[in-house]
Formats: C-alpha cells, sequence, structure tokens
C-alpha cells in the first residue's frame, strides 16, 4: 500500500474521510445544504495553477475571504514531465501545501487535474501521438495525481485528432472513452487503498460537442449506464463541464442555458462547471444560476504579466533617477522567451498567419507575449530577469513580489465575492 500526506487538515477533509466519500463531493453537498436553509447560493471558485505566484496569490485570497480553495491544473500545467510550471504531481501538492503552512491556511484545498484527456496535452498534439499512446500516458498521468494527494480528474476525452478537421467526436466515443479512463483511475485507487476521489465530466468547449440540450442529457444518460455495466455504479461525477455562453473569446455568462442545464444535471445528482470564467461580465449570475463551480486561468496570467510590466516602469524610472545601475529588461526576455517557445503562433489571426512575430504590430506582440509567457515563467533566464527586478525595487523599498500577488488577488477576490465564498470555511464547520 503506498502512502500520502493529506493536503490539509480542515474539519471538512476529515469528516470526508469518517464518511468515506470524496472530499470534493461533500463539501459541494455542503454548500447545496446551506443554499437552501441560508437562501445564499455559492459557486465553487477554482484557480488554473499557470505560476508559483498565482498559487501563492489563490491561497492568501482563500485566507483573507475564509473560504475553500480549488486548483484545477491542466496536464500542460503540471504531469510527469514537469509541464511548463516545472512541477509534476507530487511537487505541485507539496508546493501547494507549503505555501498554504506558511501563511497558517487552514480551510479546505481542493487539488485537480483539469481537461484529462487524448491530445488535450500540447505535446500529445504537435508530435501526432496514436490514441493508444496517449491514454496510456492519460492513465499514468491519473496514477500519479491519485498517489500525489489529488481530490478530483476531470475527464475529458473530447478531442480526436484522427478525426478529419473540423469534425465533432462522437459522443458515443465520448462516453467510452470516459469510462475506460474512469475505471482505470478507480482501479488503480482502490488496489492502493486512496480515498475515494472526485470526477468531473463533460466537453472541452472549444471543441463543441455537448451545446446541444438534448446530446447533454443523453451523454448523462449513456455515461450511467456504462459506468454500471462496468461495476461502477458507486461512481458518479460531481461536475458536468456545461457550454453555458464563455470561451476563449466571449466574457458573457448566459443564466438562462445555464438553469436549463443545471436541471438536467440535478436530476442526475452532478453540478454544472463553467470553464473560461475569465474576465465574466456577470459573474454574481453564476450562483444566482445554480452554477456549482467555475475555473478562471488567463485572466490571472495577464494580471502577473500586467503587474511585472508596472514593475519594470518603476525599474526604468529609477534607472533615469540613478538609483538603478542595470535595467532586468524583463519585458524584453519575456518576449524573447515566447517567441522561441512558438507558443504564439496557436493565437495568431487568420490574416497573420505566416507573418513573421517581429513583423507584426508591436501592440500585437505585446498581446501574444502576455497571452503567452504562462508557458515559460519557470525557463532560467526569465527567472534571472525576474530576480534581478525584484532585487532591483527591494533595494529601492518597493516589495516588488508583493505588489505582483496583490494584484493577482484583487482579480481573484472579485471572484470569491461574486460566487458569495466569503466566511464559508466558518459557516461549514458549524454545520459538519
Amino acid at each position: 500500500m503506498l502512502e500520502r500526506k493529506s493536503i490539509d487538515n480542515s474539519q471538512i477533509r476529515e469528516q470526508a474521510k469518517k464518511l468515506g466519500i470524496p472530499t470534493c463531493d461533500l463539501l459541494m453537498r455542503k454548500m447545496m445544504e446551506l443554499s437552501g436553509f441560508e437562501n445564499i447560493p455559492r459557486t465553487l471558485f477554482a484557480a488554473c495553477p499557470n505560476s508559483e505566484t498565482v498559487i501563492k496569490a489563490a491561497l492568501r485570497s482563500a485566507q483573507r475571504a475564509n473560504a475553500p480553495i480549488k486548483f484545477a491544473a491542466t496536464l500542460n500545467q503540471v504531469d510527469l514531465d514537469g509541464g511548463y510550471t516545472g512541477m509534476n504531481q507530487f511537487e505541485f501538492v507539496k508546493m501547494v501545501k507549503l505555501e498554504a503552512e506558511a501563511i497558517n491556511y487552514n480551510g479546505p484545498i481542493i487539488i485537480a487535474i483539469d481537461h484529462g484527456g487524448p491530445w488535450l496535452k500540447d505535446i500529445q498534439s504537435q508530435e501526432h501521438w496514436p490514441l493508444k499512446k496517449c491514454m496510456e500516458w492519460i492513465k499514468k498521468s491519473f496514477e500519479a495525481a491519485i498517489e500525489a494527494g489529488y481530490d478530483l480528474i476531470h475527464v475529458d476525452p473530447t478531442v480526436d485528432k484522427t478525426l478529419p478537421a473540423g469534425s465533432v467526436i462522437p459522443i458515443d466515443t465520448v462516453i467510452t472513452r470516459t469510462v475506460e479512463l474512469i475505471e482505470h483511475a478507480e482501479v488503480f485507487r482502490r488496489r492502493h487503498q486512496f480515498p475515494p476521489i472526485s470526477y468531473e465530466v463533460g466537453t472541452e468547449e472549444v471543441h463543441g460537442g455537448l451545446a446541444d440540450l438534448s446530446v447533454f442529457e443523453s451523454f448523462l444518460k449513456g455515461l450511467k449506464t456504462q459506468l454500471q455495466n462496468r461495476g461502477l455504479s458507486d461512481v458518479w461525477p460531481i461536475f458536468v463541464v456545461g457550454k453555458v455562453g464563455t470561451d476563449l473569446h466571449t466574457t458573457t455568462f448566459d443564466p438562462q442555458v445555464a438553469r436549463q442545464l443545471v436541471q438536467i444535471a440535478k436530476i442526475y445528482g452532478s453540478f454544472i462547471k463553467g470553464h473560461y470564467t475569465d474576465y465574466v461580465e456577470n459573474p454574481i449570475d453564476y450562483p444566482l444560476s445554480g452554477m456549482g463551480g467555475a475555473n478562471v486561468g488567463p485572466e490571472f496570467t495577464e494580471e502577473e504579466y500586467n503587474s511585472l510590466l508596472e514593475c519594470e516602469n518603476i525599474e526604468i524610472r529609477l534607472n533615469r533617477q540613478g538609483a538603478i545601475a542595470k535595467l532586468s529588461k524583463l519585458m524584453e526576455s519575456l518576449e524573447q522567451a515566447v517567441y522561441q517557445s512558438g507558443r504564439w503562433k496557436k493565437w495568431l489571426l487568420t490574416e497573420e498567419i505566416g507573418t513573421d512575430f517581429f513583423s507584426l504590430t508591436p501592440e500585437r506582440r505585446a498581446w501574444l507575449t502576455k497571452t503567452g509567457c504562462r508557458y515559460i515563467w519557470s525557463l532560467p533566464e526569465v527567472v534571472k530577469s525576474r530576480l534581478c527586478l525584484y532585487q532591483n525595487l527591494i533595494k529601492n523599498g518597493y516589495q516588488a513580489e508583493i505588489i505582483v500577488i496583490s494584484a493577482i488577488e484583487k482579480s481573484m477576490d472579485k471572484y470569491l465575492h461574486a460566487f458569495q465564498l466569503v466566511d464559508l470555511n466558518q459557516i461549514i464547520q458549524k454545520v459538519l
């Protein structure tokens, strides 16, 4: 039997352990119970840990709000190969635990895989991996996550690179692969006697598949049947991803569609999860519409970039005043690193395809750098430039890291308040 330490010692986790149910499942059930007699609906906030700074900011924001915090890490971010954060599953959990202990945050921390499925890990698409190789990798990633202490796995086999461009993967195929991955995770978990974990299922919105309400319900019905046929009737996803109006390019949440999806999911005992909640115009509508959870990610990368730009502008001013001898040139380092990574190409407009990076306007290069910088935060040359910036400002009385963390925290605070999570930790303790 493998052993692992709990990510936290919160009351909700201890209770879940006693009851033999997943921590996230119990948290969501308690939130629903409280909503019933308090008439205060709530939505669980999840931060995508695209940098160490975002992790620190999320924990501090949760501590100040006395709210639970969930981290939803893609396999591009955190995985066996280190991802672009440089962390595997074990290192990620360890870092979150250490950062929580450093600030004495003792609330519930939910650790999750986001978009665990074939070809959703960039290298698998770039190198045209066959399905079998993709699935084998994903299964090993799931095993590592379970062993490291993750609480939830998002099973998302909604991409199929073997299909013609523009094709939507058949729902029956999605169901079959979803069940295969859940079954593998459960067999591994039970074999090693790890505590029960939660699951999230559903399409990656960008790729379509569950937008139609009838298809959405048939997916849940088929999933339930196949899980039962595999002897997994006691396993059911706490979250189902719903297409609720937001995606990579839209920021308007559709309450009407959300309510329809919520009602369907409720029949099956699940909550609806929203993705691409970044910069959403109406976050207060999420709990009012019955949304169970929402993920936010790219927004925090932008806030991190903008605050670093602000710090560099201070540095330049101090340099002109003679207070700093050598500039960090962090923005220049970021741009060069993003360019060399090639990541910027995925966001080119149709009319820009084939254009050299440095032939684009300064505004477009800045936008592409801001959007792509999450992939290169951990590169040695970027880390070196960032450290130089911080040291230059610290020598002149500016707490640079605090400036950056605070900017991200402010962005997170907005969601914790809109989702009505403030003081939830204290409230839950009273009803456990």
